[in-house]
């Protein structure tokens, strides 16, 4: 083997030289969300924790984010082991550039890490010509349909659009100027270089295959067994910690961390970092990223004092709660009857749920008590999400961190009444300051919330009607089954000139969301531009809310009938449809949604 370099490179740096391309043994590009949103989460938090107006890029912290494996070889500069992060670092920079697009003191730069000039002529810093054009779209702020292509297009398109929700909104100019100052210049990574093609593969295989360290699930474990003297019960408790993790490795790779970091959040974390400048990580930050070493140093706080506490520790209360960890788990890809709102918690992508729903539950609760305890605490989270929806707030990860540690804590240890009084309460005060009264409209950051919150409307409507709601059909955005959000009004402002004043405020008005409905992709696309008037005999034929506009969805539906007056809900017939009724129709929306994630549910109030 050749000599081996390893340097450590700001982005910057990283990206200024050569493009990179991949090899041949390379995998698709993989990464979900849930890693796309930790890597942005811990970006942003490492950054808040020493940025202050005014503060220098020098006095800030720099961020390790870990090594890439470069092989060399002809000139070319091949990524062996790392492309899933610099690929999604690229895609951040891309939608960075778009959130600064309207700031005054733009950073040019950030093109240029992206896509740059080469002697054999333009060309993206990530080289993969597969993905070129999709890559071109997305700088260019434009729509790209990834049907027919690769996995690794296909999730670009879906990553991308991920950011759009995960990305703080409350970063104002100044402070999204220096941000992304600082992932140029104060992330850094360990870029390994081999000479020889051999060698670079040799250190993938050993970095990906027998060189893996332990993880902090295997210290753990090691630790909990240590402490646990009688030979039968270590192998007892080494058998059921192995069978969990069977079991967790089944729903993805990393689900086993996110179990522990969740139960230990919800059941033991005391404190958590204040919201100030270089404030110190506390219990909620520590256990996100070092959960082993944080039992070992609180020990005695979480009652680990004798070996029987070790042992009542894996046998009891990891058994109890992985238990109902796999639950929620389940829950969250199919509606599960109780539980019903973790599947919708799932969809909206909040990935801190399972920690507030956990803290809800006691060890000694049994099954059906646990079970309403998490439905209840469910339903409170779809409630405070929809409801800091429509007024248009961040449900991201950084932004509810917070207060998702002081909902955790209100209801920890409590019955189940205490748990629905302090809940009803929390949602009550939060109400007072934001409701569903205004109306939410679609836009570039809006439209996954809204068309789930189609899909929830229409979903509501035929459970009403004594049919079984297809809420899971309507979820789907890709694919020859998805539902698209169709525009009751034509894309065509001509035909509406009389109207409205100009074409901004036909497009204001056209995506207020009671002027919205849901349709399969394939229907959407045969009505077109079509005129309200053709489309209506086709809404007929479509799911409940569509066929809501036309007078005989009225006719031989007493469930809806029934439901309209039990409701007082302004459902009605609508011969046309301009401005008048698109606000009638939001103000149903609006009422709808009242109904639905109302504070009462947690009281047990059947919708």
């Amino acid at each position: 083997m050749q000599d081996i370099q390893g340097v450590d490179k700001t982005l910057e740096v990283l990206l200024s030289g050569s493009a990179f391309g991949i090899d041949y043994y390379q995998r698709e590009y993989r990464w979900k969300r849930k890693q796309v949103q930790e890597l942005v989460d811990d970006l942003h938090g490492q950054f808040v924790q020493t940025w202050s107006p005014g503060t220098s890029l020098e006095k800030q912290s720099k961020y390790f984010l870990g090594s890439i494996v470069i092989s060399k070889s002809g000139g070319v500069r091949n990524i062996v082991d790392g492309q899933q992060r610099i690929t999604t670092l690229m895609l951040l920079l891309i939608y960075l550039n778009h959130q600064q697009s309207d700031h005054d003191n733009k950073i040019n730069k950030i093109e240029a890490l992206v896509y740059d000039e080469d002697p054999s002529g333009a060309k993206f810093k990530l080289d993969i010509p597969e993905r070129n054009d999709c890559m071109t779209a997305l700088l260019n702020g434009e729509s790209y349909n990834p049907e027919g292509k690769s996995d690794s297009v296909r999730n670009l398109v879906a990553r991308y659009d991920d950011l759009d929700e995960i990305f703080p909104k409350d970063m104002d100019p100044d402070a999204l100027h220096m941000f992304i100052w600082w992932i140029i210049r104060n992330v850094k990574l360990i870029e390994i270089t081999a000479n020889d093609d051999g060698d670079a593969y040799t250190i993938f295989e050993t970095m990906n295959d027998r060189g893996l360290s332990l993880t902090p699930t295997d210290m753990l474990k090691g630790y909990l067994l240590a402490n646990i003297v009688d030979p039968t019960k270590r192998l007892e408790a080494n058998k059921l910690i192995k069978s969990y993790l069977t079991k967790f490795s089944e729903f993805g790779e990393g689900t086993e961390a996110d179990f522990f970091k969740a139960w230990l959040r919800s059941q033991y974390a005391k404190k958590i970092r204040e919201r100030k400048k270089e404030a110190k990580n506390e219990d909620f930050e520590l256990i996100g990223t070092e959960y082993h070493r944080w039992i070992r140093n609180n020990a005695k706080a979480v009652g680990l004092k004798s070996s029987d506490d070790f042992y009542q520790f894996v046998v009891k209360n990891m058994r109890i709660f992985a238990d109902l960890y796999l639950r929620l788990l389940n829950a969250s890809t199919t509606r599960k009857k109780g539980l019903e709102s973790v599947k919708y918690n799932a969809d909206a992508g909040f990935t801190l749920q399972h920690h507030i729903i956990l803290s809800a539950v006691n060890a000694d609760d049994d099954t059906k008590m646990a079970k309403t305890k998490m439905g209840v605490v469910a339903d409170f989270i779809d409630s405070w999400l929809n409801v800091r929806f429509w007024n248009y707030k961040s449900n991201s990860y950084s932004q509810m961190q917070y207060a998702v540690f002081t909902v955790i804590r209100s209801i920890r240890g409590k019955s189940l009444p205490e748990i629905r009084q302090v809940l009803h309460k929390r949602l009550l005060e939060e109400m007072a300051d934001i409701d569903f009264k205004e109306h939410v409209r679609l836009n570039q950051f809006t439209s996954k919330a809204i068309h789930r919150q189609l899909a929830r409307f229409t979903d509501w409507l035929e459970r009403q009607a004594g049919e079984p709601g297809k809420y899971e059909d309507y979820i789907v955005r890709s694919g020859k089954n998805a539902y698209e959000v169709e525009h009751i009004l034509a894309n065509k402002f001509d035909m509406f000139a009389n109207d409205y004043e100009d074409v901004a405020a036909f497009e204001e008005w056209r995506n207020y969301i009671g002027g919205l409905l849901l349709l399969p992709k394939k229907v959407n696309a045969s009505l077109g531009d079509s005129s309200y008037k053709k489309k209506r005999p086709q809404y007929l034929k479509a799911n409940a809310l569509t066929q809501s506009l036309h007078p005989d969805f009225y006719k031989n539906n007493p469930g809806v009938l029934k439901a309209i007056k039990k409701y007082e809900l302004k459902f009605e017939a609508h011969d046309k449809f301009g401005w008048k009724d698109i606000e009638q129709r939001s103000d149903l929306y609006s009422a709808l949604a009242t109904l639905i994630w109302s504070p009462d549910r947690l009281l047990g109030e059947e919708v």
